[in-house]
């Protein structure tokens, strides 16, 4: 699928947990897929803001989780890519995306392409949501 904005790439990477983490007896944590989105939107959209535009977008299911990649044209890496995840003291427009990442998403990489751009790879982590068994009470 060819992906060329945050919304498409959100309904991209929600269609791949549907279609292909979550089966007959597992679903996906609706917290946790809200946390999937939030990186799927701040990866795409830094890639298109600072990034000199998206070049390539894929997730794959992973033991624990789905693994997203993102490829962007620009060469340089945000100084913030392998900090503490810390949120900047002052806000001057921008600067949460990558705390937000570092926070949410585990195993990340970054390399940098051999014709230009890099490639940043991470896992979401993804649990299986608790099943209500029909007729099996409830603690008070």
């Amino acid at each position: 699928m060819q992906v060329t904005t945050a919304a498409a790439a959100r309904a991209y990477a929600r269609a791949v947990v549907r279609e292909q983490w979550e089966s007959a007896v597992r679903t996906a944590r609706e917290a946790d897929v809200i946390d999937l989105l939030l990186v799927v939107s701040e990866l795409v959209t830094n890639a298109i803001r600072h990034g000199d535009g998206l070049a390539g977008f894929d997730v794959t299911p992973a033991l624990g989780g789905v693994r997203i990649t993102v490829q962007d044209n620009s060469d340089v890496v945000p100084d913030p890519a392998y900090g503490s995840g810390a949120l900047p003291a002052v806000h001057q427009g921008s600067g949460y995306g990558w705390p937000l990442i570092i926070r949410l998403a585990r195993e990340i990489t970054i390399e940098r392409r051999p014709r230009g751009g890099k490639t940043i790879s991470l896992l979401v982590p993804l649990r299986a949501a608790d099943r209500h068994v029909p007729g099996a009470e409830q603690p008070a």
